[in-house]
């Protein structure tokens, strides 16, 4: 019977035709080479790496507390005691040093780079010279991690480092392999002069250097806190419960200020002994050094946890001899190879509606979602293992089949890389592929960075020409700054006439988000006044172009899609907009193009921001600190305007005199004289309201 449906649906095949069959073979060979290299193609190795979270989270060990290895961190009370956070104190990681020494403990790394100078370096490596302790200090290489460290921190660190040769203390590279933002697999061996890796540089120090897995670079085994996992109806003491919402973490952890004397560490470590263990030093604060693993992603509490604890991941990991075996190539080809002739024989069945086709496709389901979590559980190293091509290839495997049996026309199964792709920004189209029930109307906080911009005079300029001309320069207009945009990462939330408004944080958040947003709102200003150039040598007689103004604004809105069943809008709402969309009005009356809140700019890494004082917007009870971008300010009229806004609340005549002779060596800068207006005129806040 089944034998005899084959046959039915390849005479059916044949009969579709010469080209439908050339057609078919092409897809049927896109099938394979999609199935087996999914890693390597857009839009499929998100989905891969997914679904390679997702498995190793569901599928990962649940162990009791690590004895062997304790973190030694900075936390937040450390820093709010210390009243330093960029570089870290170096007194209190001195005595900590010192003490250490004194406890027996097996190796101490530290995951802190000593990239920037401050007046304990020279003790502190007096400190780290007379370890008896085997001692690793972090290190990184600017050729090999551009993105984490600059020329200039790159010449210190050698410096500090070389300063150790000889001693206890030693370079080991606190380098995490990030691929899509997430650490999931060990870092690739040393090139060149870099050392070998943290947890690795240790284990080598401490004697347990057969248990590194010296040519290991596959994925993590992570683990799960066994205690972690208790249900809400058991009975759970309070004190129990630790600060990330688990019960137990995986790693013993203290603050570092506990070991700023040997009486004090001698009181702690009598209830949680440290002795004989490896001790990482590292920092957990909130919105310092978090690295996103595939644990966080899944987990109950999904903040990306310390780096710190991402290298003691990897030592248990070599301490247990946990190396994931990956399949061979072949053997990958061969069990690709069997995906797609599953889904051509399914294929040929498909078309007659039998009954019998549907016990088939469930059982290849299960097959396509089985295997990999199955080898998963077995050991092997699954971290390039093509899941969700398997999926995809047998997918358009089937349906090339299917649609060639049926004789119909080309089956558009390609909607969300062509419908959602050609309506909606690559990064949402993106996400909504990997999670399509956010097609749905909804919404969620988040934190985004948002920009509006608004095109000055051109809705008067309109009366004045012909609506073609208008139509004409503002598609160009729009043309160019949505470029700027996408260029930069951003959603582009909407057009408003001739207004752009456009955020970065979601639906997907990156790390840079803040540089791209603010590199993006000078880039808009920037691009508006080549639009004014261009309208200019176009047309002399056309009416001048006003300039683009930008506002942005760093904050929460709620973020998804709104409307009703027949249309719906990917858009952010919430008072982050508002703001942003004010701070833009706002230019007008300061006399300057581009403006943003300081909770917009202090979470850039950019250096050429400049205090402008702080205002009451329209419409705002609340003031709002002003910061301008700057870039060609100089770095000396920097630092003494931000002095002077310092001053402002207490010497605001100091502060006065200040801006005065800044203005006197920047006579072309309208925003000052401005600045210095507001200054005389400010509430008992020290802001001045806008009208």
């Amino acid at each position: 019977m089944t034998s005899g449906l084959f046959r039915r649906g390849w005479r059916n095949v044949r009969e579709a035709g010469t080209q439908r069959l050339v057609v078919t073979g092409v897809l049927l060979l896109a099938a394979l080479l999609i199935a087996r290299f999914a890693w390597a193609i857009p839009f499929f190795n998100d989905a891969e790496r997914g679904l390679y979270d997702a498995r190793d989270y569901f599928t990962a060990e649940k162990v009791e507390k690590d004895q062997r290895i304790m973190l030694v961190v900075y936390d937040d009370e450390t820093l709010s005691a210390t009243r330093q956070r960029s570089p870290l104190d170096r007194r209190t990681l001195i005595d900590a040093l010192k003490t250490l020494d004194q406890l027996d403990v097996k190796a101490i790394g530290i995951d802190i780079l000593f990239d920037q100078p401050q007046e304990e370096d020279a003790e502190l490596i007096e400190t780290l010279r007379a370890m008896k302790t085997p001692t690793a200090v972090a290190y990184l290489n600017l050729d090999i991690n551009p993105n984490d460290i600059t020329f200039r921190q790159q010449e210190y660190l050698d410096e500090f480092i070389a300063a150790l040769e000889g001693s206890n203390a030693f370079p080991a590279s606190a380098r995490l392999d990030k691929e899509g933002g997430v650490t999931r697999v060990f870092a690739p061996l040393p090139e060149g002069n870099e050392p070998p890796l943290l947890s690795r540089a240790l284990l080598n120090a401490a004697g347990d250097g057969a248990k590194t897995l010296p040519a290991y670079e596959g994925a993590i085994d992570f683990r799960l806190c066994k205690r972690c996992d208790v249900s809400e109806e058991e009975d759970i003491a309070e004190d129990e419960i630790s600060e990330e919402g688990g019960i137990e973490p995986l790693y013993d952890k203290l603050a570092i200020s506990l070991f700023s004397s040997l009486e004090m560490a001698s009181i702690v470590t009598s209830e949680i002994p440290i002795a004989g263990k490896y001790v990482l030093i590292g920092v957990d604060v909130v919105d310092f050094d978090r690295v996103p693993t595939t644990m966080t992603t899944y987990d109950n509490n999904p903040v990306a946890g310390p780096g710190v604890a991402v290298h003691a991941d990897k030592m248990a990991q070599m301490l247990d001899g946990r190396a994931l075996n990956p399949l061979a190539s072949w053997q990958i080809w061969v069990l690709t190879a069997l995906m797609i002739i599953m889904a051509v024989l399914t294929g040929l069945l498909e078309f007659v509606g039998n009954w019998r086709v549907y016990p088939i496709l469930a059982a290849q389901a299960a097959a396509l979602i089985a295997v990999p979590v199955l080898l998963h559980m077995g050991g092997v190293d699954t971290y390039g293992l093509p899941a969700v091509g398997w999926v995809a290839g047998w997918g358009i495997a089937f349906a090339a089949v299917t649609s060639a049996a049926r004789a119909s026309g080309a089956v558009q199964r390609n909607f969300a890389q062509g419908a959602l792709g050609k309506y909606l920004p690559r990064e949402m189209a993106q996400e909504i592929i990997d999670k399509p029930d956010l097609l749905a109307l909804h919404g969620e906080k988040k934190e985004i960075y948002v920009m509006f911009s608004d095109l000055e005079g051109f809705t008067k300029m309109s009366h004045a020409i012909s609506p073609e001309m208008v139509a004409k320069l503002l598609n160009r207009y729009l043309e160019m700054l949505s470029n700027v945009v996408l260029e930069h990462g951003g959603v582009i939330d909407k057009f408003v006439g001739d207004a752009v408004v456009a955020f970065w944080g979601a639906p997907i958040a990156k790390p840079d988000d803040a540089d791209r947003a603010a590199r993006a709102g000078f880039a808009i200003w920037e691009a508006g006044e080549a639009f004014r150039a261009e309208v200019a040598a176009m047309d002399p007689d056309l009416p001048k172009i006003g300039k683009t103004r930008v506002g942005m604004h760093f904050g929460e809105a709620v973020v998804g899609n709104f409307g009703g069943e027949s249309r719906i809008q990917y858009t952010a709402l919430g008072d982050s907009m508002n703001t942003a969309a004010r701070l833009e009005a706002a230019n007008k009356a300061l006399d300057t193009s581009v403006m943003a809140s300081r909770e917009f700019a202090e979470r850039t890494t950019l250096d050429w921001w400049r205090p402008m004082g702080k205002v009451v917007l329209r419409g705002r009870a609340r003031p709002v600190e002003l910061m301008e971008p700057a870039p060609k300010f100089s770095a000396e009229d920097k630092a003494a305007l931000s002095e002077a806004m310092a001053l402002v609340s207490t010497r605001r005549n100091a502060a006065i005199e200040a801006v005065e002779a800044l203005i006197e060596r920047n006579l072309a800068d309208k925003g000052l004289p401005n600045l210095l207006n507001r200054m005389n005129n400010l509430n008992e806040e020290d802001a001045y309201v806008l009208g």
